[in-house]
């Protein structure tokens, strides 16, 4: 059976646009993926870099008043920058005016300032699934398991905690990951109480119809955590290729049934360039080197580059990045989906959320529809 296909979109600002024009790309992708058949848009938080979506869940609220049915989220949250109080308001204000479709996804980005260089690779006892000796990339029945990559390898973190200081009040400190998970979860029932014992309502926020998710790339705390609540997992494989399918494994071990789902439900999500043939779609993805270096050395998301710009890559360049252009799938219809088929079937993953980014806006467009059309989405009939 053909799971759904979801998207995560950064709004990626391009060499030579802006941020106003990569926000119209987003509606415009958002209200074509609706069409395409695709099940949901989510929309990913990222601060002080070349993409359009920092504001995350005000942008969530841009694309839900301009689509209709299909379902719209974070993926995810970066908790550590927001109180529970103003994540469940904000989300309880965008359920008011269009109930049923929201999706709350919680990621602990915002908590981890010790993992740039003193939190182990694998936190928590998340293990990898390579051979960490040899540093040996593995090929798991057709799907791309990289040594898992050590956050502590950037050398510049200068940037990263400049921007978690500048998104956080002097002297604030973010509650426990599982506490704050807690609260949320208390607001949304209207059963919290504060420290002092006062009971308190958001308004709105409380009874709010969204689905609460948490998002992870490791198995450890995100992993656990999500099994234990009985809550549906993202894990984020485009991100994380070395120790994605640790947290799937670590998820559904830790898997107990809950008012939320009787069974596990992960969703595991992907990279991808789609194009006519192999060849073309190598050719947009070209910049995409480039720009995870960006990440990868500090200096955070840059305008994606067109692809006569995108020059090689030095040797020391690629050691930093070759893990996640290895697992990238880039290619024909034909090639990209048979690589999907084989991350869902290697990871079990009851939903496949892709992401892809190119300079022109156009190709990105032509990279979801043609990946829609040969997976199989039934495309929604106009109204």
């Amino acid at each position: 059976m053909t799971v759904p296909l979801s998207i995560l979109d950064l709004a990626p600002i391009s060499a030579g646009s802006t941020a106003q024009q990569a926000l119209r790309n987003t509606v415009e992708l958002a209200q074509h993926a609706e069409q395409w058949g695709y099940h949901r848009y989510w929309l990913a938080e990222h601060h002080f870099v070349a993409v359009a979506s920092s504001s995350s869940i005000t942008l969530i609220g841009l694309v839900a008043a301009n689509t209709s049915r299909i379902r719209v989220g974070s993926a995810a949250v970066q908790v550590g920058h927001h109180t529970s109080a103003s994540i469940v308001e904000a989300f309880g204000t965008i359920d008011a005016l269009y109930p049923g479709r929201l999706d709350l996804g919680l990621g602990r980005s915002g908590h981890r300032r010790a993992q740039f260089g003193s939190e182990p690779a694998h936190p928590k006892g998340g293990r990898p699934v390579v051979d960490t000796a040899t540093g040996r990339t593995e090929i798991r029945d057709g799907v791309v398991v990289p040594p898992p990559f050590d956050p502590g390898r950037i050398v510049d973190r200068s940037r990263f905690v400049a921007s978690l200081r500048a998104l956080q009040q002097p002297g604030a400190q973010a509650p426990d990951f599982a506490d704050q998970i807690d609260e949320v979860r208390a607001l949304l029932a209207g059963t919290y109480t504060s420290a002092d014992g006062i009971p308190l309502h958001a308004v709105p926020g409380e009874n709010a119809r969204v689905q609460l998710w948490l998002f992870g790339s490791s198995g450890g705390e995100s992993a656990e955590l999500a099994g234990r609540l009985g809550l549906p997992f993202a894990a984020a494989y485009h991100v994380a290729p070395g120790t994605a399918l640790d947290a799937v494994a670590a998820y559904r071990a830790a898997f107990r049934p809950s008012e939320y789902l009787a069974e596990p439900y992960v969703v595991v999500s992907a990279d991808v360039v789609v194009a006519a043939d192999d060849a073309k779609a190598k050719r947009l993805a070209a910049g995409y080197g480039h720009w995870v270096y960006g990440i990868r050395a500090g200096t955070g998301a840059t305008e994606f580059l067109p692809p006569e710009a995108a020059g090689p890559l030095t040797p020391d360049q690629l050691r930093l990045v070759d893990d996640r252009l290895a697992t990238q799938f880039v290619g024909s219809p034909g090639t990209v989906v048979e690589r999907l088929a084989a991350l869902r079937r290697v990871t079990g993953a009851d939903e496949l959320l892709v992401t892809s980014v190119t300079h022109d806006h156009a190709d990105r467009l032509e990279s979801h529809r043609l990946l829609a059309e040969a997976w199989g989405l039934r495309a929604a009939r106009a109204a």
